[in-house]
């Protein structure tokens, strides 16, 4: 199995969660942020920023943006929905965003 593909242990998804605030592990095991704007710009601008990002890293979140709401969720589905390197890399990435 290639790295991209591995689902990674709970206690390296946990170190990757805490320096990741925000961010948390849902009931199905997928990362997950939910983020609430002052406005629909900014939220918007937000979204661009994680669009750009998950361009760079070839890997896409399931987004969901209304009104000045965002929703993110993160796995990799060729690895059976888990949470793989790839998610780790693209939820700290998108960590660092305003």
């Amino acid at each position: 199995m290639t790295r991209a593909r591995t689902p990674l242990p709970d206690a390296v998804v946990a170190d990757a969660l805490a320096r990741a605030p925000g961010w948390s592990r849902g009931e199905d095991g997928a990362l997950q942020r939910a983020r609430r704007f002052p406005t629909p710009a900014a939220a918007f601008g937000f979204v661009s920023g994680v669009a750009l990002l998950a361009e760079r890293h070839d890997h896409h979140p399931e987004l969901r943006w209304v009104f000045r709401d965002v929703e993110l969720r993160l796995v990799t589905h060729d690895a059976g929905d888990a949470v793989t390197m790839r998610d780790v890399e693209l939820m700290l990435a998108i960590a660092e965003l305003p």
